[in-house]
């Protein structure tokens, strides 16, 4: 088997390589930086600029299904230029890589694409299933609806569509984990807010194999990723402060401070989003980091 990665140099990319690598499973990716083009057997780069609707067809030659991750990151101030980067670097690349099957032959018979929680609306009672029908009325839950409508459009050509909706990802090698680690590591540490909001995450590890299932199984449909065990901003700070020994001395901080530092990217630390994992453990997948004191054990 062969896949075509986007995103594959990033955080979640780079994990997902090695698994496929592990299982046998030769990987093509796009790249925008030609510097980092790799011609090796199982792992090959093309180059593409969405931007300008260029992409190297041969990218899709011998590859059965699509692993799509690449976006703009939201871990960025939400300046108007930089919300214009996240959505527009989801939907261009999602419809260069519509318009390119539907231009060339191809054995293409599967696209598995991030999503995000985000699609759903900040609740401290709900517990979100894939079946949700209500879309958080938020900028991130406008972007994750249309990333996931042009993702749907590749049904058309035949070819199953999934999507992994994506919580926090607990990683010691970059994203939001180790930013959360570093201000308690130097008792700086506080809770946000009232710390009564949700906090659905996921360790990377389960993330990258959650992806492999998805694929060797052909599963259609949305899954969240994230797993079993959602905690409260309370308890995951109270968790990391007791695994690195560190004292909580500083009062919660309100919402209204982490707007004036932050903008509207506050909402990342304040949104509640409670969600549920029983659709892909039905399917038979098996969380290695089932609960958040052994996925702190592994990180920390």
């Amino acid at each position: 088997m062969r896949v075509l990665i986007t995103g594959a140099t990033g955080l979640i990319g780079n994990e997902i390589v090695k698994r496929c690598h592990e299982s046998g499973i030769a990987v093509n990716y796009l790249t925008t930086n030609k510097l980092k083009l790799s011609n090796k057997d199982n792992y090959k780069g093309f180059y593409w600029n969405p931007n300008e609707n260029e992409i190297d067809a041969n990218s899709i030659k011998e590859v059965n299904a699509i692993i799509h991750l690449v976006g703009a990151s939201i871990s960025k101030r939400w300046t108007a230029t930089h919300k214009k980067a996240i959505l527009d670097s989801r939907i261009k690349t999602t419809a260069l890589l519509y318009e390119t099957l539907k231009s060339n032959s191809h054995n293409i018979a599967q696209i598995i694409s991030a999503s995000a929680i985000g699609r759903y609306p900040s609740s401290l009672t709900k517990y979100y299933t894939e079946d949700e029908s209500e879309v958080s009325t938020s900028f991130l839950g406008t972007v994750v609806k249309e990333w996931e409508t042009a993702v749907d459009a590749f049904s058309e050509l035949d070819i199953t569509v999934s999507k992994i909706r994506i919580g926090l990802v607990f990683s010691s090698k970059g994203g939001a984990f180790p930013q959360m680690v570093k201000p308690i590591k130097y008792g700086l540490g506080a809770m946000m807010g009232s710390g009564a909001q949700w906090m659905s995450w996921i360790h990377i590890d389960d993330l990258s194999s959650l992806f492999l299932h998805i694929l060797n199984h052909h599963l259609k449909g949305v899954y969240n990723g994230v797993s079993p065990n959602p905690e409260t901003n309370a308890i995951l700070t109270k968790s990391i402060a007791k695994q690195i020994r560190r004292p909580l001395i500083f009062p919660n901080i309100p919402k209204m401070i982490m707007a004036l530092v932050l903008g509207e990217m506050h909402m990342l630390l304040f949104e509640s989003q409670r969600v549920s994992s029983k659709k892909v453990e039905d399917s038979g997948f098996r969380f290695k980091y089932y609960a958040l004191q052994n996925a702190l054990d592994q990180l920390l």
